[in-house]
Formats: C-alpha cells, structure tokens, sequence
C-alpha cells in the first residue's frame, strides 16, 4: 500500500512540475506598482483605461520580463484637488515607482509637483498645455506633442487663405491659456493681427456663451480658432449655429485637441459644425494598429455597451504607447527592492510633509527619456521629457465627420499628399496646395474673413481741416445744427473708391479739428490717432511717408507726388539790350574768338613766305591775319590762299564757322519770338549758400524735408494758402518773403494754375508715393481700397474728377509747361567741343608740317664761315629766312620764268624801267587795256650781283656767282599814264 502511495506521488510530482517550474518563475518576477489617475467618466478616460490595460497584457505577452506592472487605478472625477488627492494616497500609501496620468493639464499642474516632491516619474498623455514643461518640473514626461507645435500648422491655413485677423476664442484654463502666446506669435509672424480675444470660462452657462458671440458678431472678424475642451465647445458650436454664425462668410478653426475627439460627440454637435477646419497629429497606417483597432472595439464595446459607434483617438495611442514605455524602462531598470526614504517630520506634520523620496526615481525617469521602439502612434522617442512634433493632417468637417484635405509638415508646408520625401520640397502656403474646402454654410467661395457689421457702429473717418488748398478737402459747419459738410477732390475720390467696393461700408467723416473750429494737429497727429484706435481711418490729402507707414497701412497712392520747389520768373529776357549775347555761353564765346584767331594766325604763318596778300609791313600782316580769320564768319574773305596746307584749315575752319552761324541765328531767333520763363532760382544749393529765406506749407512734413537738406530753421516760414505763396514769393527774400517754397506737387500745380505765367517749378523733385487713405495696421480693408483705387485711376473717373475740381488751373499749367518746353537756355561749349577739336587738330597738324618742313630746309644756314654760330643767333636767321619769300615755292618758280621770257641783256648794273614795260606777277590779270599797246623793254635777269631781297638793293656787275638773286622791278601804268610799282622783290636761290 505504501508502496502504491509513493508511486502515485512520484507520477504526480513528474506530471505537474512545469507547472511548479511556472509557479516559482512567476514569484521570481519584481513586482512594480504603478499609479494611474484618470477621468474615467469621461470618454477619453473610458478609451485611455481600455488601451493601458491592453497595452499591459500585450507587453507580457510578446516577451519574456523580469518585471510586472501592477496597476494601481484612480477615478480623480474631473476634479483638481480629488487629482492631487488620489496621487499623494498612491505615493504614501502604496508607494508606486511611477503615475499614468492625470487626463487634463489644469490635473496636471498639482500632481507634478508632487512627483517632482517625491522624485516619482509623471507620465502624461493628454496634458498638451505648454506650461508644464520637464524644464521647471524634470519628472513631468509628457508622451503626447506639445499644444504649441500646432500653431505654425494653423497658421500656414491662415496665411494660405490670405486672412489678415484672426480672433483666438479659448476656455480659460492651463489649458486654454496655455497655448495663446504661441498662437499670437505664429499670426505676427505671418502679418496677421489679434483684434480680440475671447475667454470663455469651463463652468459658462449658455446665456454667456450668447452674449460673448453676440459680441464677436459685432466685429468685423470673420476668422476664429477655438480651443477648448470637447464637453464645452459643443455646447459652444450649438450655440453659434443657433444665432447664425456657422453660416456663410465665417470661418472656424479648431485646434488638435478638439479634431481627435469628432467622431466621439454627439450627431447634433457635428451638424452644428458644417464648414470647420481643423487640424490633428498624422499617425501612420499599419497593420499593428488596424488589428490593436479591431481589438480595442471589442472590447470597449464590452465594457460600455451604450456606446454604439466608437472611434479610436490619438489620446488612446499614446496612452498605449505610455505603458509599453513605463514597461521597457522598469525591464531596463530591474528590480526595485528599496523602498521611499522617509523624511524626518514632527507629530503634526501634514502628509505632504510626510511625503518620501523614491531612490529608484532618477535612474527609472533616465531609462524612460532614453527608450526609444515604433509605437502604434509611431516612431516613440523623446526630446526635451515630450513627444517630437511631427506632420499635422488638416481635417474639414463635412457631413457625418471630417474629410482630409491636406497635410502639413514642418518642412514642406502644406500638400495635397503627405510627401515622405522632403529634402528639395519649397515650403509652401498656398491654397493651390489643398483641396477644395466646404466652408459654413455649404459655400464653396473662399470668405473674405472680414465684414462690415451691420449691426455695429460706422467707421470713423478723419479728415485734415486747414484754411487754404480747399480744393482737396473743405470742411463746413451748418450754423443751424451740428451737421458738417466735407468735399473737395480727395472727399470725391474716396467716394469713387467706395462705389467700387462690392460691400456697403457705413462711414462717417469726423473733422481733426479743436473747439475752435481750427486744426488740431499736423497730418502726423491725424495719422497717429488711427493708432490711438480713436479713428478708423483718414481720408484727404495725406502723403504716404516711411515714419507715417510705421503707425498704419496706407492703400495704393490715387495721385503722382514729390516735392519740389516754386521760384518766380524773370522778366522777358526779349528787352534786354543785349540778348545778341544770349545764345551763346561765354565759354562758348571765348572759345570760337580763340578759334578765330588761332585759324588767322595759322593760315599767315602757312602763307606769309609765298603770298603776297601776306606780306607788307607788320601792322598789316597783324590787320590782315585778323581780317582773313573774322571775315570767314560772313564769308567775306576775297583773298586767295595758295598753300594747299592752308586751303585744309581754312575749309574745316568755314564748317565749323557754318555751324556756329547757324545755330546761333536759331536760338536768337527762339529767344526773340519765344516768351522766356526764365526761374530767379534753379538750384537748392544757391538758396543755402546765400541764406534766403523759404517757405512750406501748414502742418505739412515738408519741414522736415527741409531741416535734412540743412536749412537754418531761422530761414524757414510758414504759410497757409496759394494767396500767401504768391504774396510771399512776390515780395523776394530780403522784403519780407521768400525765395522760394516747397512742397508737394499737387499743391504746385494748383498754385501755377491759378497764377498763370509768373512763377515755375524747377529744382530737384524729391520722391515721395502721393495721397493715399490710412488704415489701421493689418486692416482687411487696404488691400479692398488698392484694387479700387486701380479700377478709378485706370478709368474716366479720375479725369472727370479732376477735371472738376482743377479744371481752369489744369488748361493755364498746360499752356505754361508748354511754352517752357520750347524755351530757349542759349548754346553751351557742350554742343561744339567736338567741331572746336577737329579744327583745332586740323591747324595743329598743319603748323607741324609747315614747321618740319623749313626747319628741314634751313636748320644748316650760317651767315658767315668765320662766325661762330650760337643758338640765338641761329633762332634769328631762321626768323630772317621765314621773312624772306620762299624761292623753292610754286609762285615764286613761275614768276621767275614769266620774267626770264620779257628779260633784255645789259651791261649797266641797274635796270630802270621803261615805259609802258609789261610785268608777270602773280594773281595780277595783265590783259588789262593798260597794257594793250604798251612798249616792251626787256631786262637781264642773269649774273647779276648778292644783295638784300627785303630792301631791294642794288645788284652787283659780278656774274657767275653761286646762289645769286635777281631783283626784278616790275612796273605798270595805271589809267592816268603814270607808273607804279606793283611788285616785290623774288628772292631766288
């Protein structure tokens, strides 16, 4: 018997040792507990309990562990303190190493403190709030993406859209408040601007729901972004359909936090929010999570058999992936057999105070920031204790839910297609980029994002009030009631403008002026009221300037404008008694009587030695070079050049001549048909130097202009109307006016129109970009009033209304700029400096020729053998050989041979001259009737003696020497029968 009893218990013993082998290995593994505080009446607290416990047991189930988590749940009960309250029983009472939770982030601020306190790692995976950071509180893990990593993603939709306000409408908790600062960053950064911001407390009833969208309808805003929790916007987007603002030209933006939770609210809240935009995290497809899907149905489904559609959420993933998180670092960590240190504390401490310090903490809370796997929500890592930022899906709600219309990426901007491979993708922000949106109201055209409330006050419009150049603007007061009147060009002009705007745009014009009825500022304190928020807008003629630019935006200019200056005109230069002077420049005087007399020296040094109209005495050679140059300018000239070097210079010279004539006859004849305008001032510089006075416009910016251009203050006066332009400007600098005023362009022109004739603008025009109308900056009006502005400017409009106003002026400024256009400002050297160069080169290359060519033929010459030859010596036989006619030439070669045929032999020493003797000389016509029956004696022109060919001498008897000369008398018998000379003597060599 005993036998069979011990058989049977080594059988048993045999069969059932796995399962003892299974037993000891499960009391083998460190048990670790783990604190988790959620919202459990809530449906993200329901979808997070059902994903931990999954994540828990597929965890263990996939690998072999030396640890296990043992969960520890808490309902907190949407409450802060039951939060906190549930988390310090959790650390004192059962020491858990971590906690799971809390669901909110207002939850989360209290209970992260006390895990800071208790070195106990915090992992959240719905507080998104930026205000709880690792920085301030190092055991806060956030495993889900910062609330402020969305807010560039909203941002590329609004500036995509081209919205230029935005209104933030938030509930007022960590939450809520969190985010703002970033979104307010992210709108500045695109140019669009926060009008308002609307605070909506979490307990709101629905009557201050009401009355805070009443007053947002009130405001012209059409742009909202909501960011709020799911239970109170869905009272809120009830209430906006109800009262008429889910309709057409709203525009509703949400942020992630709302569009992960659509599918969880009610029908009706869906319906509410036809048109709404919003954005949530992308998480990639995978099988894992379709099947981790189908799973977690099931089993929600079975725990909460009321739900009868429910959908799987962000929130859920990430609570998934806290878990396999917490699990991997204890596995990583191992065993925790220390327990919390416990602080030394007196009897009535409280149980905050009585709080341990867990020693396993930093080393858990290091495993946790380093772990990184591919999680159901993607890849997991950490940076900075929270989840990386990652590519945002954009959702617009239509129908039963929302439809993906495009993505966005920190990289890429936004797309159609979420593009896997950025690297040479353009950030983009354009509306081409997504699909085509449902907005409020089933349209399909894009809102403006802005109106003008009917139901709000009229824009408020100020207008400039000054005493002259009412033609712009002219504001008048009834005496009878407080109604004024404002006209003038721009008051019409914006009148034309705002018939072009497809909207009504209720206004009323308030006059910039003081108790007095006078002007209460200059145009720079109008402008800065607009940004004072005390006027919506200016209209009048307000100059578009950089400084003013800093304090609103201004629409495109409706006007051309600069500023230049006005000066009188000169009398008509017409009775001047020397205006034959005008039309030519003194240096150009100066230079063509230069160029006369060096041509009439050129041309005698180039004919002196072989022309007898050259020769003669000193006094008239020096008449004759004269005479021969300024005769050319009449064409006057009647003697006869032989060199040909001369005949070179001269026609250049007579072109040259031709051409000054010319002209010259041309602008004596403008100045003398044509009324002059000639201005008293051309140049700012002049005005500085000589310290005249100027003058600029009342309350104009002109006055700085002025003070950059270094004009003393003290120089500087003020007027008021053309009136006082034309009184001051008439008076001149030294009597009590000025001598010039500046201004703007338009006030110039109204000012030479109305006085025709008797002042001119001249000088540099000073740019500026004209008359525009002030806007707020950021207003969504400019850009309406620019495409307005351009559809008056281009059409008849414009004229019409100039026409209107300066009609008279614009026919007299027109007849002016004509006749100054064809004034006359006389010829300068500018115009002929390239004719003085050719005539000048022309005389320069031919003295150079003329000059090689006798020093080539004379620089051997010496008076005597036995005289020494000095350089000053030779300079002055070179002068008395230039004197003497040149033998070698053409002239003096056929005088020589017309004489040898008429010579008579002889023996006396000296030839007298017979009557009626017939002589050849050049350029004399000798079929003269003188010479019909005259006697011929002929004369020995051969061996006849050395002598002075200048003086005429007597010749010698001596016959054969080297180099002899021959003095020729030539005579001829004028009508009277009397004989003269009439030749010189040929030195022949």
């Amino acid at each position: 018997m005993k036998a069979v009893q011990l058989s049977f218990l080594l059988f048993v013993c045999v069969w059932l040792s796995p399962l003892c082998e299974l037993g000891m290995a499960q009391n083998s593994t460190a048990v670790i507990d783990v604190g988790v505080v959620l919202d459990l009446e809530t449906w993200v607290g329901k979808m997070s309990q059902a994903c931990i416990s999954m994540a828990l047991s597929d965890f263990y189930a996939a690998r072999n562990h030396n640890t296990t988590l043992v969960l520890h749940m808490r309902d907190s009960k949407k409450d802060i303190v039951g939060a906190a309250a549930e988390v310090l029983d959790l650390l004192k009472n059962v020491g858990v190493k971590a906690i799971i939770g809390p669901t909110t982030s207002s939850q989360a601020e209290f209970v992260v403190d006390l895990g800071d306190k208790a070195q106990v790692p915090v992992l959240s995976f719905s507080a998104t709030s930026p205000s709880l950071n690792s920085i301030r509180t190092p055991y806060f893990v956030r495993i889900a993406q910062n609330d402020s990593s969305q807010v560039k993603a909203i941002a590329a939709i609004v500036k995509a859209f081209g919205w230029r306000e935005v209104v933030p409408i938030y509930e007022d908790t960590d939450y809520g408040n969190g985010v703002i600062p970033f979104l307010t960053d992210a709108f500045q950064e695109i140019d669009a601007k926060v009008p308002y911001r609307s605070v909506i407390p979490p307990s709101a009833t629905d009557d201050q729901i009401l009355e805070e969208l009443y007053k947002l309808m009130t405001m012209q805003t059409r742009v909202f972004v909501v960011h709020m929790s799911s239970s109170l916007a869905s009272r809120f987007f009830l209430k906006a359909n109800d009262v008429g603002m889910m309709s057409d030209g709203y525009v509703w933006i949400i942020t992630d936090g709302l569009t992960e939770l659509l599918d969880s609210m009610d029908s009706s809240v869906i319906d509410s929010m036809q048109g709404v935009l919003g954005v949530k995290p992308y998480i990639p497809k995978s099988i894992e999570l379709d099947n981790f899907t189908v799973r977690w149905k099931r089993k929600i489904l079975l725990e909460n058999p009321n739900i009868t559609k429910p959908e799987l959420s962000i929130f859920g993933l990430w609570a998934y992936d806290s878990v396999h998180a917490l699990a991997m670092a204890v596995e990583q960590v191992g065993a925790m057999k220390s327990s919390f240190l416990k602080p030394e504390t007196s009897q009535n401490s409280t149980d905050l105070a009585n709080l341990g310090v867990s020693k396993t903490g930093p080393k858990l809370l290091d495993a946790i920031l380093n772990t990184t796997f591919k999680g159901l929500s993607g890849e997991f890592s950490l940076f900075n204790g929270q989840m990386q930022s990652s590519s945002f899906q954009i959702i617009n709600v239509v129908g039963k839910g929302g439809r993906g219309i495009g993505f966005w990426t920190p990289i890429s901007g936004l797309s159609r297609v979420l593009n896997k491979n950025t690297t040479n993708k353009i950030y983009s922000t354009t509306m081409d980029d997504l699909k085509l949106v449902i907005w409020p109201g089933e349209s399909k055209d894009l809102p403006r994002g802005w109106v003008i409330p009917t139901s709000g006050k009229k824009l408020r419009i100020g207008v400039p009030v000054k005493d002259g150049f009412s033609e712009f603007v002219k504001v008048e007061g009834n005496p009878n009631n407080s109604l004024i009147t404002v006209t003038g060009f721009c008051i019409d002009v914006f009148d034309a403008v705002r018939e072009q705007l497809p909207y009504a745009l209720p206004y009323e014009f308030v006059p910039f002026e003081n108790a007095n009825g006078q002007s209460a500022g200059t145009y720079n304190d109008l402008i800065y009221q607009v940004f004072l928020q005390r006027l919506d807008a200016v209209v009048g003629d307000m100059t578009i300037v950089a400084n003013r630019s800093k304090y609103v935006d201004f629409t495109l200019p409706y006007t051309d404008s600069g500023v230049s200056m006005v000066v009188p005109i000169r009398d008509d230069e017409r009775k001047n008694t020397w205006i034959f002077l005008k039309p030519l420049s003194r240096n150009l005087w100066l230079t063509s009587g230069a160029g006369f007399v060096l041509t009439g020296f050129v041309v005698w040094l180039l004919e002196h030695r072989i022309n007898k109209e050259f020769r003669g005495p000193p006094s008239h050679q020096i008449g004759m070079m004269f005479w021969f140059s300024f005769s050319t300018l009449v064409f006057a000239h009647k003697e006869r050049v032989i060199s040909n070097l001369s005949r070179f210079v001269v026609i250049i010279w007579v072109f040259v001549v031709l051409i000054l004539t010319s002209s010259y006859t041309a602008s004596l004849t403008s100045m003398l048909t044509v009324q002059q305008l000639q201005p008293t001032v051309t140049d700012v510089k002049d005005l500085i130097k000589n310290g005249d006075y100027v003058g600029y416009q009342e309350g104009s910016f002109v006055l700085g202009l002025l003070k950059r251009l270094n004009f003393d203050e003290s120089k500087l006066r003020v007027y008021y109307s053309p009136d006082d332009y034309a009184e001051a400007l008439s008076k001149g600098s030294g009597n009590g006016g000025v001598a010039a005023i500046f201004d703007e362009i338009p006030y110039i022109q109204l000012f030479l129109g109305r006085y025709c004739g008797l002042y001119t603008m001249v000088g540099p025009t000073y740019k500026t970009d004209g008359f525009g109308f002030a806007f707020p900056r950021g207003s969504p009006l400019v850009p309406d009033f620019s495409r307005a502005i351009l559809n008056v400017t281009e059409g008849d409009t414009m004229s019409e209304i100039e026409q209107k106003w300066f009609g008279q002026q614009t026919a007299c400024l027109d007849r002016s700029a004509s006749q100054a256009s064809v004034t006359s400002n006389g010829l300068t050297l500018d115009s002929f400096w390239g004719l003085f160069l050719i005539a000048g080169t022309a005389s320069a290359l031919a003295f150079i020729i003329f000059l090689v060519r006798f020093l080539y033929q004379n620089w051997h010459i010496s008076p005597t053998p036995d005289e020494p030859i000095t350089f000053r010596r030779w300079i002055y036989h070179l002068a008395e050989r230039f004197d003497e006619i040149d033998p070698s030439s053409h002239t003096a070669k056929k005088a020589a041979k017309l004489s040898a045929k008429t010579a008579v032999p002889t023996t006396e020493t000296t030839a007298k001259p017979m009557e009626g003797q017939v002589t050849v000389v050049e350029g004399i016509d000798r079929t003269s009737p003188n010479h019909t029956n005259a006697q011929q004696s002929p004369t020995t022109m051969s061996d006849v003696s050395d002598f002075n060919p200048r003086e005429g001498g007597t010749p010698s008897s001596e016959i054969g020497n080297q180099g002899a000369s021959t003095s020729v008398d030539m005579h001829n018998r004028n009508a009277t029968g009397e004989i003269t000379e009439i030749t010189e003597n040929k030195y022949l060599r």
